[in-house]
């Protein structure tokens, strides 16, 4: 199984970034796929989850539908589309599955076994 991050970069405050994840080794075929982040001195969150075998998605309610997680246009790829950016939103993003979590809330609300590299993402004010 392998994981890779992709698309971060520097924005400013209320810019747009799309990140990718691209996965190898298997096919989307792992229950659920998600991306999260991790900020200095702060525990890593999730973002958003997707259900490869229906495509619901879950995105945390803190993030008041900045965030949107979906299928890339590539295949084997997992796009995350983040708008109106802030500052606190700077952190590494990383993809992650789980083969024993079956939904997209279910590994969203877990600690993934399988995570990818990840991408910085850095706003600035």
């Amino acid at each position: 199984v392998q994981l890779q991050a992709y698309g971060g970069g520097l924005v400013q405050a209320g810019g747009s970034l799309r990140l990718s994840c691209a996965a190898s080794g298997f096919t989307l075929n792992r229950p659920a796929i998600g991306w999260f982040r991790q900020a200095p001195g702060k525990e890593r969150e999730a973002v958003a989850c997707l259900s490869t075998n229906n495509d619901i998605t879950y995105h945390p309610d803190f993030l008041k539908g900045r965030f949107t997680i979906s299928r890339g246009k590539t295949k084997n790829t997992i796009d995350l589309q983040m708008n109106n950016l802030t500052p606190e939103d700077t952190a590494v993003y990383y993809c992650a599955t789980d083969l024993a979590q079956a939904s997209s809330y279910a590994l969203c609300h877990s600690r993934p076994s399988d995570w990818g590299q990840g991408t910085q993402v850095t706003v600035s004010s």
